[in-house]
């Protein structure tokens, strides 16, 4: 029958979830301290509780030696023949144990053992903690709201303590006291305070979890989880795909009126999920995963850096973004790949840039700016900055991560690429200037020309119309010759067809009735006047 120190051993034992044995080590290894400090000797001492009696007994521990030849040191040594006195099946290389009292240990060796067993025990506990929760990282278990230590959450959680630290806990979330949650084990720490357990409610294997647990499919594995992007408290993407052609991934998952998911949100105190059908192919996922935005075209950059540029209509750019950059940023992390979104604007201007860059390449050298420096010249070309557009393209933050470039170097790299660039404008303006003034002397050049040619032509038809004198002239009209087809040819060819045919229609006109001819030649005297009207 055990003694009634085994049993207080044994329950002790079960309480802390602890192999008894361990206990029963410690409380030996504690009375091998108390005797040690006790007698004061350089002897090995080993301690052996009687399980039926409860009695503990202390030894010391000596090794058998051939004879005294051999005995290096008597504390821990012993002759053969001496050993033999002591106990006959003595043998070289054995042990010979040799009793020690522990009935005069007194108070304060009692209370150095009782120290020693509680460490033992300790340290039994933490390993046992240890060994329970390190192959259960990513669980999902039942924990109990203990208590809060500043911003983290303190959680019962079975045979330990868990905490939940503050990038682990969801905004949306507040716990009292004694409420019971899920949460997920995410790692175990070995500490000097003893294995920490660290626990979230953040972190995607929880929205994983409440899946399998809100629908069938995705527990008989017809429906899977490919792929999940959560930000705790806002939003969460998950990719899902169906093993039988029959069953609609997503549809599953929302559940009939959404009921499925709406279960899951409550859980999650009313954060958002997407459901998202998984495609291998990576375009084809971009789009879906761009959703609520409409993509207009996705193209692939670099296949093995996994690098997409996406498309978006002006309008639907903000919405593809996302708050924050949201949505953007939770589907690159469900797809896998990094995401370059544009609008139709930014990419039209994008590619005029690299048209016009192609047909009229500029690549200024620094040199020709001459407030840089030749200090901070060999600074940027060992930075691989060569040329005044690439360096007018950089931010502060890029240029300060060039070695020797600080915020004050930053700052006058600044004005004098301003500087620079303010010239080329001014003597740009200055160009446009002198060259708009002599397009205003040609205009004058070229008025003066015109003027001189409508000269030229009133004279010419002065000379075609004075032989003829003004209408009704009777010796005008008989004395100028008739109009030759030759000569409106002539006057078409030189660019004076209106004279032409104003010639031809007075040399084509009826002859005069002489009754209706007024003659504007010399007046006639009395003299040629006829009788009756002198």
């Amino acid at each position: 029958m055990a003694s009634e120190l085994y049993n207080v051993i044994d329950a002790l034992s079960r309480e802390k979830g602890i192999d008894p044995q361990v206990v029963v080590t410690a409380v030996e290894d504690a009375i091998v301290v108390a005797t040690r400090k006790f007698y004061k000797t350089g002897e090995n001492f080993r301690a052996v509780l009687d399980k039926e009696s409860g009695q503990i007994r202390a030894y010391a521990v000596r090794q058998v030696v051939i004879n005294e030849d051999e005995l290096e040191d008597p504390a821990t040594q012993v002759p053969l023949e001496e050993a033999r006195e002591l106990d006959p099946a003595a043998e070289v290389g054995g042990e010979l144990l040799i009793e020690k009292k522990t009935d005069m240990l007194g108070r304060i060796a009692a209370q150095l053992a009782k120290q020693v067993i509680f460490q033992k025990v300790r340290e039994a506990e933490r390993d046992t903690v240890y060994n329970e929760y390190i192959g259960r990282v990513g669980e999902i278990v039942n924990a109990t709201m203990k208590r809060n230590e500043g911003p983290d959450l303190i959680w019962d959680i079975g045979k330990a303590e868990a905490r939940m630290p503050k990038k682990e806990q969801s905004r949306l979330e507040s716990f009292a006291i004694g409420e019971r949650v899920r949460v997920v084990i995410t790692r175990v720490e070995k500490a000097s305070k003893g294995p920490q357990v660290i626990v979230s409610r953040a972190a995607p294997e929880l929205v994983s979890h409440l899946f399998q647990t809100e629908v069938p499919e995705i527990y008989d594995n017809t429906v899977v989880i490919r792929a999940i992007a959560r930000e705790a408290g806002e939003r969460t993407k998950i990719a899902v795909m169906s093993k039988d052609k029959d069953v609609d991934a997503v549809g599953a998952c929302v559940g009939m009126k959404g009921m499925r998911v709406q279960s899951i949100i409550r859980e999650l105190r009313g954060e958002k999920i997407d459901i998202i059908e998984y495609h291998e192919d990576a375009v084809t996922f971009a789009e879906k995963a761009l959703q609520p935005a409409k993509v207009s075209r996705v193209t692939i950059l670099e296949s093995g850096d996994k690098h997409l540029e996406v498309i978006v209509d002006d309008t639907q750019l903000s919405l593809a973004i996302g708050k924050k950059g949201q949505n953007v940023r939770l589907a690159a992390k469900l797809l896998g790949w990094k995401i370059d979104i544009k609008s139709e604007e930014e990419k039209r201007q994008e590619v005029e840039q690299q048209m016009s860059a192609l047909v009229n390449p500029s690549i200024t050298p620094l040199d020709k700016v001459p407030d840089l420096g030749e200090a901070i010249i060999e600074k940027l070309s060992a930075a691989g900055i060569n040329s005044v557009e690439a360096l007018a393209d950089m931010t502060p933050e890029q240029l300060e991560e060039v070695p020797g470039i600080g915020p004050k170097t930053v700052d006058k790299i600044f004005v004098a690429v301003n500087a620079y660039f303010s010239a080329l404008d001014a003597a740009a303006e200055a160009a446009e200037a002198a060259s708009a003034e002599g397009a205003t002397t040609e205009l004058s050049a070229s008025d003066t020309t015109d003027n001189q040619a409508q000269a030229d032509e009133l004279g010419n038809r002065e000379e075609l119309t004075g032989s003829a004198g003004q209408a009704g002239d009777d010796a005008a009209v008989s004395g100028t010759p008739e109009a030759s087809e030759e000569s409106v040819k002539n006057l078409v060819d030189t660019e004076q067809s209106y004279e032409a045919a104003a010639v031809s229609g007075v040399e084509n006109a009826p002859p005069a009735d002489e009754a209706e001819v007024t003659t504007h030649g010399e007046q006639p005297g009395e003299d040629d006047l006829p009788a009756e009207e002198k």
